[in-house]
């Protein structure tokens, strides 16, 4: 199945733009927890958060996802107060030290989603695709900005088709969210790549990802040293940058068009030969930018 590459543009306010449809977005994560599988306790200090996320920006990330607490398997949930407190000092200071960069909320809960888009983040990002908490759909829809819709279950596997199942809980994402009043146009997918899924699934969720990018939203990718890489390679989370980059390019192939990484500079330079290509054939095919009209 060819990609398709959905067209969008994105006025964030205070002149910031995001566009889809001419190339591959790079999405930085910054974890702002104690307890990150891959980077735990680094950047907790502000200065040390600043000083990353201006590094990742230098490197090519076009969006900045600001997370409070970890996802890693086994992590312990943090009350919203606590996350609130992690991630908005790292937030208004990003905010000064980048204002050219749009910037995501990494969380599940409404109460953190609102005080980080008050403080001038941009877009949520939300693991549970607006399940865990009834309000985020209304406040994703209050506020008018772009929300990523992530699959997850509560039960790992059981999937009778990965890809079908995917997309059948993802559209029931996208029914709560159009009923609370969130546009179309602001509403990409995540298709959960760690998720709720086996090693196996997760391999053929990676080779089907175009049957959800032509549900007509943008898909944005997060495969960055999760552990279905670091199994086959069968190395630390680390030194998996390769693993990644093969993932990111296979998405790309198969539409994705937002790539969520924490190695942004060497990930930049596998997105652009990516792009060099995939982007070119959907040129010619006039499938690149495609106008959205859902």
């Amino acid at each position: 199945m060819r990609p398709v590459f959905w067209s969008r543009t994105y006025q964030l306010g205070e002149g910031l733009t995001l566009e889809l449809g001419k190339r591959t977005l790079v999405m930085g994560i910054l974890n702002v927890t104690p307890d990150s599988f891959s980077d735990g306790g680094r950047y907790m200090a502000v200065d040390a958060a600043v000083e990353h996320a201006v590094r990742m920006v230098e490197a090519g990330a076009d969006i900045l996802d600001i997370g409070g607490e970890s996802t890693r398997p086994g992590h312990e949930p943090v009350p919203a107060d606590e996350e609130i407190r992690r991630v908005i000092p790292v937030i208004r200071a990003v905010r000064e030290a980048l204002p050219h960069v749009p910037l995501s909320i990494d969380t599940y809960k409404a109460e953190t989603a609102r005080k980080a888009l008050e403080a001038g983040v941009h877009i949520i990002n939300d693991i549970w695709g607006l399940t865990a908490d009834p309000e985020m759909a209304r406040t994703a829809a209050e506020f008018g900005c772009p929300v990523v819709i992530s699959h997850n279950r509560r039960e790992t596997g059981g999937y009778a088709d990965i890809a079908r199942d995917v997309a059948a809980d993802l559209l029931a994402s996208v029914r709560t969210a159009l009923d609370a009043g969130v546009d179309s146009y602001n509403i990409w997918l995540d298709p959960g790549i760690g998720f709720a899924k086996e090693y196996e699934d997760n391999l053929d969720m990676m080779g089907r990802l175009a049957e959800l990018v032509r549900l007509g939203y943008p898909v944005l990718l997060g495969t960055s040293r999760k552990r279905f890489i670091r199994h086959t390679l069968d190395l630390p989370a680390d030194d998996v940058v390769e693993g990644t980059a093969a993932t990111v390019a296979l998405g790309i192939a198969q539409g994705c068009q937002v790539v969520r990484v924490h190695d942004v500079d060497r990930i930049v330079r596998t997105v652009r030969i990516t792009d060099a290509v995939v982007y070119r054939q959907a040129d010619i095919r006039g499938e690149a930018g495609v106008p959205w009209t859902k």
